[in-house]
Order: C-alpha cells, then sequence, then structure tokens
C-alpha cells in the first residue's frame, strides 16, 4: 500500500510540475527543433547561393575573355546581375573590379570610380580585396587630376600592399613634379619588397632615372 501511494504522490508531483512547468518547456523544445531545422535551411541555402554566386562569376569570367577587345555586353550584364543578386558575396567584389577595369580601358575614369567606391563599401577593410580596390582608386582618381585624394588613400596599406602602394605614390608624386618626394617614395616600394625578391625593371628604372636627375640637379646647383 505504501508502494501504491509514492507513486500516487510521484504521479501527483508530475502533475503539478507539468502544470507550472510544461507549457513553458514545451515552448523551449519547440523553438529549439525551429532553431535546429531554420538553421540547417538557411545554411543550406547560404550553399545554394554560394555555388550560384560562383557559377555566374565562372560564366563572366569566360564571357569577357571571349569578348576581350570587343564590347563585353554578356560579361557586363553577368557582372551586374552578381552585384545585384549576390551583393554580400567577394563574388559580387570581384566583379565589380572587373567593371571598374573595363570603364578604365573604355576611358570612363568616372564610372570606374563609382565601380571601385562600391567594392569599398561592401570589403572588409583589412581584405586584400580592400586594398586592391582602394589602391585602384587612387590611380583612377590621379587619372581625374585629384592627386592629393589619392595620396591620401595611398597612406592606408597593409603589410602585403606596401610596395605597391608607395610604388603608386611615387607614380603621382612624379606626376605633380615632385621629383625628390618621388624618388623617396621608390625608395620605399624597392625597401618592402621581400627579402631576396628582384626589384621589378620598371621601378628599377624609375629609381635610375630620378637619382641620375636629382644628382645632376645638385651639381648644377653647386
Amino acid at each position: 500500500m505504501e508502494s501504491y501511494r509514492s507513486e500516487e504522490e510521484q504521479v501527483e508531483a508530475l502533475k503539478r510540475w507539468w502544470k507550472e512547468n510544461g507549457r513553458s518547456t514545451m515552448i523551449g523544445v519547440v523553438l529549439a527543433l525551429g532553431l535546429g531545422f531554420g538553421w540547417q535551411a538557411w545554411q543550406k541555402n547560404q550553399d545554394v547561393a554560394a555555388q550560384n554566386a560562383s557559377n555566374l562569376y565562372q560564366q563572366m569570367l569566360q564571357a569577357l575573355s571571349a569578348e576581350e577587345g570587343q564590347t563585353s555586353t554578356i560579361g557586363r550584364q553577368i557582372a551586374t546581375e552578381l552585384k545585384d543578386s549576390h551583393r554580400g558575396t567577394v563574388y559580387a567584389q570581384f566583379a565589380a573590379l572587373h567593371l571598374a577595369r573595363l570603364a578604365v580601358n573604355d576611358g570612363q575614369p568616372a564610372l570606374a570610380e563609382q565601380e571601385l567606391r562600391w567594392v569599398l563599401a561592401m570589403a572588409d577593410a583589412q581584405d586584400d580585396v580592400h586594398q586592391v580596390a582602394q589602391l585602384r582608386l587612387a590611380r583612377v582618381l590621379a587619372s581625374q587630376d585629384k592627386q592629393d585624394e589619392a595620396l591620401t588613400i595611398l597612406q592606408g596599406a597593409t603589410t602585403n600592399f606596401v610596395a605597391s602602394y608607395a610604388l603608386a605614390r611615387g607614380d603621382i608624386l612624379l606626376s605633380q613634379g615632385r621629383e625628390s618626394d618621388a624618388l623617396a617614395a621608390y625608395e620605399s616600394a624597392a625597401a618592402a619588397l621581400e627579402e631576396g625578391a628582384p626589384v621589378p625593371q620598371t621601378l628599377q628604372d624609375k629609381l635610375e632615372y630620378l637619382g641620375a636627375r636629382l644628382q645632376a640637379t645638385v651639381a648644377e646647383a653647386g
């Protein structure tokens, strides 16, 4: 009889617990299951979207390669679709970089600037894509007689791009006739190269040319 009462008491205790906590427990279970299934569905959608973006990017590259030297209409259309439909992916950023290159080739620096600023707005500041877009934007701005703005942009180089940024600074400074500053920038570019890496011939030519010019200037002044 005592055993029966204990079981009965246990049942009553369970009933009371369920009355007090059962609803919140069920809600928690439902939410947990919903979140689990929701996460899986979201992950699957992300994977599908990434694959679609990758496929579009490959199609764009093929189209641009096939249309090289022509109007590149199909390639541009695919690049624009990538930007519109997959703006959160790196593929969209790559597409905008290609559109900027095409705009420069077409003699449309303002359009190139627009595409590059779009990349800068989308990419993380520490990513290589951001650094490349910033470097190209500086050169595009310089071509539009915005040298001071370009030089300001080129102050933000990360470790991997110090040499490239210094080279671009040198080119812009040289275009302004600031030969001494340009030489210093070129020397910084050479110094920033990886240890043992050869100095590119174009950079070497600029170093030698400016070095000789400045020496001649000093000799004439003396």
